[in-house]
């Protein structure tokens, strides 16, 4: 039987990075994971260029049964050590909306630097591997059971991640790793996913597919300030991912297209300064031509020109462009899902160490535990931070 001192599962960014950490120390590292090649989210993140963590910090920006738990560990090991890191490897990066930090190159960098502190690390790295049971060995320690046969390990990190993006080869495995130790999952859903709509939205919805706007989506008083987009199953854009994990099934979200603007008040002075001309042309200065379109048509107002419409219409058509109340029926799932919402409790983590209480030498980090990170780097930043506590102390 192989072994080792740490044995990690999962070759995403938290555990390359604990098995950096660990192999910093000294430890015996063998990493494990199915899949054919290291850091595939990592690769196609940021459309390819890699929003490898963001400069914005606070609690409010992270989901989760407890959303504070991430807090020791993000402190510990922050956005400007992983800069750090970066720029020691001699990546450029550059800094885009909202504290969000992408390399001017490839997210291939990113790997490469992870797989190069690696391999000086000593750590052993087995892809194209399965994984199956672990348990607690006789003598102390753990055994895993791998493609390549078991495997002894002194301490067992979980860096498998949630069940986005399947076709990458994502599972419910870690969850599956935490219930044989009696930890509790809490209940997982995609999350940063775009969301789907019923036939009759679709109806006047796909000809607007492709077509984009900067607005706020909301969901209560959550709300972002970011790009939606239409498509041809319901809405997407980074607002829309975003409220995405706040919403639920039956709930509507509230869009408003003009974040700001007294619309109201801009129409009736538009109507006064050029009455002549239509509706959708004075809309046509707030949004693009087909939205602006659009609405026209279901104020009923096409055809004449401003001039003819009355103050009622005027009013309905600001109060859907400031407020327009949509219901998504779903979303596209796991399929398209950036994160997963949910995983292993952490009330059964330690926050310094991301050990399991009350089973000393298992850890889990990064998505497969119950914190969640907006959209924009913040989702790597707990993976690099989670994974280096790990790294610390397996």
């Amino acid at each position: 039987m192989k072994r080792v001192d740490v044995i990690v599962l999962g070759a995403g960014a938290a555990g390359m990075f604990a098995a950096i950490e660990a192999g910093r120390r000294g430890r015996r590292v063998l990493v494990v994971d199915h899949a054919a090649a290291a850091g595939e989210k990592i690769r196609i993140s940021g459309g390819g260029r890699c929003n490898f963590t963001n400069t914005g910090f606070g609690v409010e920006r992270f989901l989760g049964k407890n959303p504070r738990f991430a807090l020791s560990a993000l402190r510990r090991f922050t956005a400007q050590d992983f800069i750090a890191r970066v720029d020691a490897a001699g990546i450029a990066w550059h800094e885009k909306t909202l504290g969000q930090l992408f390399c001017d190159g490839s997210a291939k960098q990113i790997v490469d630097m992870l797989l190069g502190d690696m391999a000086r690390r000593g750590v052993e790295l087995w892809l194209g591997c399965t994984l199956g049971a672990v348990r607690q060995a006789a003598g102390g320690g753990f055994e895993v059971e791998t493609g390549r046969g078991v495997v002894g390990a002194a301490s067992v990190i979980v860096a498998t991640g949630g069940k986005s993006i399947p076709k990458m080869g994502a599972t419910g495995y870690g969850y599956q790793v935490a219930a044989a130790f009696g930890l509790p999952v809490t209940e997982t859903r995609p999350a940063l996913v775009p969301l789907t709509f019923a036939e009759q939205e679709l109806d006047w919805m796909r000809p607007l597919a492709g077509v984009a706007v900067q607005g706020r989506v909301s969901r209560g008083k959550t709300g972002f300030d970011e790009a939606l987009l239409f498509t041809h199953r319901g809405l997407s854009g980074p607002a829309v991912l975003q409220i995405s994990s706040y919403w639920r099934e039956g709930e509507a979200i509230r869009v408003d297209l003009a974040p700001g603007l007294d619309v109201a008040a801009f129409l009736r002075a538009e109507k006064q300064a050029a009455g002549r001309a239509a509706l959708r042309t004075a809309l046509g200065k707030l949004l693009p031509e087909k939205l602006a379109r659009l609405i026209e048509a279901q104020a009923g107002a096409t055809g004449g020109p401003m001039a003819e419409v009355g103050r009622a219409v005027l009013d309905r058509v600001a109060a859907q462009v400031s407020g327009w109340e949509l219901r998504p029926v779903g979303s596209e799932g796991y399929r398209t899902a950036e994160v997963t919402l949910g995983g292993v409790d952490t009330e059964a983590l330690d926050g310094r160490t991301m050990e399991a209480k009350g089973v000393p030498g298992l850890y889990f980090v990064g998505e497969v535990v119950d914190v969640t990170g907006w959209l924009g780097g913040y989702n790597f930043q707990w993976a690099w931070s989670s994974g280096w506590v790990a790294g610390q102390v397996a």
